[in-house]
C-alpha cells in the first residue's frame, strides 16, 4: 500500500512538472539552466576543506572559531555542497555537544536562507505556472508542509540542498519548514558526530543503522501524508460532485 502510495505521488508530481515546464518561456528555462549549472559547478570544483585543514583553522583563529565555522557552515552549505564535512569536523573540533548544537543551527540557517534566496529571485510556482496538480499540491504543503520537510530530513539520499530549493519554490510556510528542518537534521547529525570518525575516515557500522532506521522513517512519513493528501482530495472531489448533483428547490 505505502508502495503504490508513493509511486502514485511520484506519477502525479512528474505530470504535474512537464505540464508546468511546457507553460515556461524560454529565456526562464534557460536562466534556470544556467543557474544549476553554475550551483552544480561551484559544488564539483570548489575544493571543500578536510577536517584536519579545519583544525589548522581553528588553531589560527583562537577562541572566535566557533563563530567563524558556525558563519563557513552556514554561507557554503547554501550552495549544493555535502554538509557531512562540516558535521563531522564539528565532532571532531567541539566535541559531541557542542558540535551538533553548531552543525544543526548553522544547517538550519543555511536552509532559510537558501529559502529565501529562492523566493526572492521569484521563484516560486504558485507565480510562474497555473496547473490543477500543481495548486492542490501547493496548498497542501501551505496548511501542513511541515510533515513532508520533516520526512525528507530524516531520508540521507536525499540531499539537503535540493530540500532547500524544492521547498522555496513551493508555498510551504517560513516556520514550520525551519522547525521541520531543525528537528528533522537531529538525529542524523547526532549520529555522524558520534559515530564517524573525522581523522581517519572510518564510518562506524552503527551509522549505517541509524541511516536506515531514519530514512525508514522518513520513506513512511512521505508515505502516510501522500495517503492522507489523496484522501483529502477525493473527499473534496466527493463533496463537489454531489453539490452539482444536487437537485435544485424551487
Amino acid at each position: 500500500m505505502i508502495t503504490s502510495t508513493v509511486r502514485d505521488a511520484l506519477r502525479g508530481l512528474r505530470f504535474a512538472t512537464v505540464a508546468s515546464a511546457r507553460q515556461l518561456s524560454r529565456p526562464r528555462i534557460f536562466a534556470t539552466l544556467v543557474a544549476i549549472v553554475i550551483l552544480v559547478a561551484v559544488a564539483v570544483f570548489v575544493p571543500m576543506p578536510t577536517a584536519l585543514q579545519l583544525r589548522d583553522w581553528a588553531t589560527s583563529v583562537g577562541p572566535w572559531f566557533p563563530l567563524a565555522f558556525l558563519a563557513a557552515h552556514l554561507v557554503v552549505t547554501v550552495f549544493p555542497f555535502p554538509r557531512t564535512a562540516f558535521t563531522l569536523a564539528a565532532g571532531l573540533l567541539f566535541g559531541p555537544a557542542l558540535g551538533v548544537g553548531l552543525a544543526v543551527l548553522a544547517s538550519t540557517a543555511s536552509a532559510l536562507i537558501a529559502l529565501w534566496l529562492v523566493r526572492a529571485v521569484g521563484w516560486r510556482l504558485d507565480r510562474l505556472v497555473s496547473h490543477p496538480a500543481i495548486d492542490t499540491v501547493d496548498a497542501r504543503l501551505s496548511r501542513r508542509g511541515w510533515p513532508v520537510v520533516f520526512s525528507l530530513r530524516l531520508i540521507p539520499a536525499v540531499p539537503f540542498s535540493v530540500i532547500n530549493y524544492a521547498a522555496g519554490a513551493s508555498a510551504v510556510r517560513t516556520v514550520p519548514y525551519t522547525l521541520a528542518t531543525f528537528v528533522g537534521l537531529m538525529p542524523g547529525t547526532l549520529a555522524v558526530v558520534v559515530l564517524g570518525d573525522a581523522l581517519t575516515g572510518h564510518i562506524s557500522p552503527l551509522l549505517f543503522v541509524v541511516s536506515l532506521c531514519t530514512g525508514s522513517i522518513g520513506i513512511v512519513g512521505l508515505a502516510l501524508e501522500f495517503r492522507a493528501h489523496r484522501r483529502e482530495q477525493h473527499r473534496r472531489e466527493q463533496v463537489a460532485r454531489e453539490a452539482r448533483a444536487e437537485p435544485v428547490s424551487v
